[in-house]
């Protein structure tokens, strides 16, 4: 079975559309709202297409009205959009986003896996960066072969254990360095992460056109054209960081990773072989300030 893993879609229409991966399933990971302002054809698009999915903090604020208050960076923008993604909302599109599970558990192809949003502790709002020390603590008592999470918007894949952690990476608001669309595929035990090129612009006129305020569409525009905030005061940008691949399953003792940058131009890197499971960088990409987080 071949699996595509979604995340963060964040009312991106044009880079939504731009995923054209072949796949008999699809796994949406949460926060198809926000942010962007075109929520009505992405939930459909989800609803139509995904086979399972979860429910993001940015659903959840969506769908329930939750009003944010920030100065600066994401927490900022977060305030700013709700009001705009809410009128575009349909009820029966809010009623949608309310009725996606937390957390998810299913069966495919003998693997047990699990779908959350930010950790399997705390589903909607932990941040867990490609750490495997603090994924360690996450994973126990977690009874999934497979994890599958989103809310960084950075990409990557983790063997910790018997246990795969994937993170597909942001969909709609890529916040690595790179402005390239971000999703996963799996088949087996193989994961893929894949860059995308998109219309950006196209995304941008949509900003330039809204009732939004001059410093909300500045700071948009700023990430969607570079993949992060450059030199924005008040909001520490996530860094860039190696992003490891894991292809299984190995063969005569070995294993087959890849190592996939951020920052290279291609989508995919040249793989290696090497005896034991790879290991993450030792210099995890820092914790998100509070401005950042949502």
């Amino acid at each position: 079975m071949r699996i595509l893993l979604v995340a963060d879609i964040h009312s991106n229409w044009p880079a939504l559309q731009a995923i054209n991966e072949p796949h008999d399933l699809c796994l949406c990971l949460g926060d198809v709202v926000d942010y962007g302002l075109e929520p009505a054809p992405c939930i459909d698009w989800v609803r139509q297409r995904a086979g399972h999915a979860v429910r993001g903090n940015h659903d959840h604020g969506a769908a329930q009205n939750v009003v944010i208050h920030g100065q600066s960076g994401f927490r900022y923008l977060t305030g700013v959009t709700r009001p705009l993604t809410r009128q575009l909302l349909s009820p029966t599109d809010r009623r949608f986003l309310a009725e996606l599970p937390v957390t998810k558990h299913v069966t495919l192809d003998t693997m047990r896996f699990l779908l959350v949003h930010a950790t399997p502790r705390d589903p909607l709002d932990e941040y867990a960066m490609p750490d495997v020390e603090q994924w360690g603590k996450r994973l126990e008592h977690v009874d999934a072969d497979v994890v599958c999470v989103g809310h960084t918007h950075v990409p990557y894949v983790l063997e910790i254990g018997s246990k795969l952690v994937i993170n597909p990476g942001s969909v709609g608001l890529p916040r690595d360095g790179d402005p390239r669309l971000s999703y996963a595929v799996m088949e087996g035990r193989k994961v893929e992460l894949k860059r995308v090129e998109y219309p950006v612009e196209t995304t941008v006129q949509t900003i330039q056109k809204s009732t939004l305020p001059d410093q909300a569409k500045d700071l948009l525009i700023e990430v969607y054209r570079n993949g992060e905030v450059r030199g924005q005061k008040g909001d520490s940008k996530v860094k860039k960081s190696d992003t490891k691949v894991i292809v299984g399953p190995p063969a005569d003792g070995a294993r087959t990773s890849k190592v996939l940058r951020p920052s290279d131009p291609g989508t995919q890197a040249r793989p290696r072989t090497e005896a034991h499971a790879p290991k993450p960088s030792p210099s995890a990409p820092p914790h998100p300030s509070d401005d950042e987080q949502l």
